[in-house]
């Protein structure tokens, strides 16, 4: 199989965070978001990965993310102008393809699910397409799978009444007859090419759909709390699977697991966590934060004032002194 991570979309839910860096490359535990897609196709035994991007942000993704020599696999950019739709992203990487099944990641999704079972299900199993679901407590605001079986019978893009509470989650395994199902659709209400459109093409023209669930950590990072949130339970995994070193030497700081903090950070007389990560060459004085996020070169000294819930932009400096405060 190849693999597939689209990073095409605006993100415009997580601007100005997106007018300097695109969703896929924003960092959850100081990694960009991508990392964690390719390391994911990378278990799969994957070494072929097609990433969809706007041509605007070609540098951007060479420096960050590269040709694939870090994870010793392939990588070929592939460039959707106009970002239509992830049916339309999936039409433009046909000739990269090959006629060969893929596996598709959103590469604004944080997911920690196995996907074997997707992979199998496409080469071992004779399905045409198998989806990655997880019961939601808010159906309406996903696309929802009706299932019989194991099979998937009817999809809705955040329905009015839901069927089920299987949402999708943006994990998709595909053999080469998806190309058909998202020519021969037509744009939705709004303006995209939907993939839940194109799936519902394949079932019904009679291909077969099957799914795994999955009831382990996922966050769409598309929004500020969906970023945070992502970054909470990425942090508590690391830690849990000993990954984080918590630092001590900080002068006059407190740490109170779990926390990232970048090795160029400098921290004087802070109170830092729980669920807080520090991004490279950022400085920070008499700071109190918490559940927050802090990209590169921010400069934090509010003089004690208690932070939390918060995401600071690169380079953007906050100083408070005598009673005073400038921005």
């Amino acid at each position: 199989m190849k693999g597939l991570i689209l990073c095409a979309g605006k993100g415009t839910r997580l601007q100005p965070f997106t007018n300097i860096k695109p969703k896929g490359l924003l960092p959850v535990a100081n990694k960009p978001l991508i990392h964690y897609g390719i390391e994911k196709l990378v278990e799969l035994g994957i070494d072929e990965i097609g990433i969809v991007i706007r041509p605007n942000l070609h540098t951007m993704f060479l420096e960050e993310v590269g040709a694939g020599e870090r994870w010793n696999v392939n990588i070929t950019y592939i460039f959707q102008i106009n970002p239509l739709g992830i049916s339309d992203a999936v039409k433009h990487t046909e000739t990269f393809m090959d006629n060969q099944p893929f596996l598709l990641l959103l590469g604004d999704n944080l997911i920690t699910q196995d996907l074997h079972g997707l992979c199998h299900a496409i080469t071992h199993e004779n399905h045409d397409a198998a989806i990655l679901l997880r019961k939601v407590t808010n159906p309406k605001q996903f696309g929802i799978a009706e299932v019989n079986k194991d099979r998937i019978i009817g999809l809705e893009e955040k329905p009015s009444e839901p069927k089920s509470d299987l949402a999708v989650l943006g994990s998709y395994a595909f053999k080469p007859s998806i190309f058909k199902a998202v020519h021969a659709i037509s744009p939705s209400a709004r303006g995209e090419y939907e993939i839940t459109d194109a799936i519902q093409w394949l079932i019904h023209h009679q291909y077969s759909v099957t799914y795994q669930t999955t009831d382990k950590n996922f966050s769409d990072v598309g929004t500020m709390e969906g970023w945070l949130e992502a970054n909470r339970w990425m942090l508590k995994q690391l830690e849990e699977e000993g990954s984080l070193t918590t630092p001590t030497d900080y002068l006059g700081t407190t740490i109170i697991p779990p926390v990232c903090i970048h090795p160029s950070a400098e921290l004087i007389n802070c109170v830092i966590g729980p669920y807080v990560t520090i991004g490279p060459n950022v400085r920070l004085e008499s700071c109190t934060l918490e559940n927050s996020i802090l990209l590169e070169y921010a400069i934090l000294n509010p003089n004690h004032y208690p932070m939390t819930n918060s995401i600071i932009s690169p380079q953007s400096v906050f100083v408070q002194e005598d009673g005073g405060s400038g921005k």
